[in-house]
């Protein structure tokens, strides 16, 4: 890896396509050397190709993955936890415990390992900055989301956490709490289909990658003494996390 010593480094996870891959883009145009990190490596290679950056690869579920990745790091001065997703809709009842599993391991220990692998870094950097993208799910609980809204408020737990045990360390936390986003999120939830993923965002205006890349762009250039908390961004379509105003088209 070579990366000028007066560059500033900007780790996002999860940036192979969509909140990530647009916070790439972002943090590059705003001066940042951005180390992307995922599982799909022919995309970050390209992404990285374009914007400058630096791609590896990254399995935030795999510790040795996270060691290897973290470790060849020269410093960080921001970290972009983006990494995460779902899996299903199931009840309580029916819950399926591998999917538990995955969104346990994917939003909350895999928050935990990359975070506490670079908090050293990010505090010798002497401004560092450390975002967590969570959900409008981190907040409330909704039918039939309890794997994904158990794993997100304990990833949100996690990191609110960090800010009292970080206070007085040159780091600053934030948290992005975004409702719904038209990426390959439910996608990924409905495993791969199609059809299904599609109705989530049928009859109303979702937010897109861009518009939370736009919001972690803001918090990456504020001065460094402050911190901006707690971000919840929705649609103005979305009151709460199960709640929309869904037009149908009559033409």
């Amino acid at each position: 890896m070579t990366i000028s010593p007066d560059s500033r480094i900007a780790v996002v996870t999860g940036a192979s396509s969509g909140i990530g891959e647009a916070t790439a883009r972002t943090l590059a145009a705003q001066g940042f050397h951005v180390v992307v990190g995922a599982r799909r490596l022919d995309r970050l290679e390209r992404l990285a190709e374009e914007i400058g950056g630096t791609a590896l690869e990254l399995d935030v579920t795999d510790e040795d993955s996270v060691d290897a990745f973290t470790t060849v790091l020269p410093r960080v001065d921001v970290l972009i936890n983006n990494a995460g997703g779902a899996k299903g809709l199931a009840t309580v009842a029916e819950a399926v415990e591998e999917d538990w599993r995955w969104m346990w391991e994917t939003n909350v220990l895999g928050t935990l390992r990359i975070t506490k692998a670079l908090i050293p870094k990010l505090i010798a950097s002497g401004d560092g900055l450390i975002v967590t993208i969570t959900s409008v799910a981190a907040l409330e609980a909704y039918d039939n989301g309890s794997g994904y809204t158990t794993a997100k408020h304990a990833q949100a737990v996690l990191h609110r956490t960090l800010r009292g045990e970080l206070l007085g360390q040159p780091v600053r936390l934030t948290e992005i709490a975004p409702g719904a986003v038209e990426t390959e999120f439910s996608l990924v939830r409905f495993d791969g289909d199609r059809e299904r993923a599609d109705k989530v965002y049928e009859g109303i205006t979702p937010l897109v990658a861009q518009d939370i890349a736009d919001i972690i762009g803001f918090v990456a250039s504020r001065p460094s003494h402050v911190n901006l908390d707690q971000i919840v961004v929705k649609p103005r379509d979305q009151a709460s996390a199960g709640r929309f105003h869904r037009t149908t088209d009559q033409s």
